[in-house]
């Protein structure tokens, strides 16, 4: 698939994986939800109920400043399965800042569950610089 077309499916896919690593190298994986703003995916820590505030991925943003978010699509039909995985540089942004109220607007425009209760928490900005994607048939 071309990047057009990584771009498309991964903005418009409704959850992915944050992929980040801990300082001592371990990998460490969470599902979120993201909006696709330009070149960079936003994802925000939210009421969900989570077993601490203290969340490995931020500490693991703050220790290597990576991170990866692979979307995907699973179907019995194999040969419908496709994925993207865009890897880039990683930052928590002020939650009061600029860029994390236009990261929190552009969730709740995607996600209407944030329209009652919009994320509070901080919010983790990946700058995309590199795509790779996958596709079992390819589109014409």
């Amino acid at each position: 698939m071309d990047e057009d077309e990584a771009r498309r499916r991964f903005a418009a896919a409704r959850v992915g994986r944050l992929a980040t690593v801990t300082a001592q190298g371990a990998p460490h994986v969470v599902p979120v939800v993201f909006a696709l703003v330009d070149d960079v995916a936003y994802t925000a820590v939210d009421s969900k109920p989570k077993t601490t505030l203290r969340l490995q991925r931020l500490a693991n943003i703050v220790a290597t400043g990576q991170a990866s978010v692979l979307v995907d699509e699973y179907r019995e039909a194999w040969s419908d399965l496709w994925w993207v995985r865009v890897d880039g540089s990683a930052r928590i942004l002020d939650v009061d800042g600029t860029e994390a109220g236009l990261a929190v607007e552009a969730l709740t425009r995607k996600y209407q569950q944030y329209v009652r209760q919009p994320p509070e928490g901080p919010v983790i900005a990946v700058r995309l610089t590199r795509w790779r994607s996958w596709e079992a048939t390819p589109t014409p």
